[in-house]
């Protein structure tokens, strides 16, 4: 079930949201500053592409993975984190946008925190 819901997960936006999501990582690349958080975005287009059948786990960062989640926070992550949850709630209007409904809110979950978190299999 999930290898049918990630094909059909690329046919209708997923390709498109992990592009977005590697576009948005080069051009953070472009500053030195900004490469951890172009790293970030690009582990999250991997996970964008291909979301079903995967979970994701937060929590796992120290010191300086606070630091930078706050500063992704403050400037990034809430814009992406409100896209994904406006865009899952659109999904979750019909029965048959459930599950891609609940893909975005992961997404949105991983847009807040990304440092530290694990995608697990």
């Amino acid at each position: 079930m999930n290898f049918i819901g990630n094909i059909i997960w690329l046919l209708f936006g997923g390709i498109i949201a992990a592009i977005l999501w590697a576009i948005a990582g080069l051009i953070l690349c472009v500053t030195i500053i900004g490469i951890p958080f172009g790293l970030q975005c690009f582990k999250i287009a991997g996970f964008v592409l291909w979301p079903f059948g995967k979970e994701i786990e937060v929590g796992h960062f120290g010191a300086g993975g606070l630091i930078f989640n706050i500063i992704w926070l403050i400037v990034f992550g809430w814009e992406f984190a409100i896209a994904h949850v406006i865009i899952g709630l659109i999904f979750c209007i019909t029965i048959a946008g459930i599950p891609f409904g609940i893909q975005h809110f992961k997404f949105a979950k991983l847009g807040l925190i990304p440092f530290g978190a694990k995608i697990i299999q």
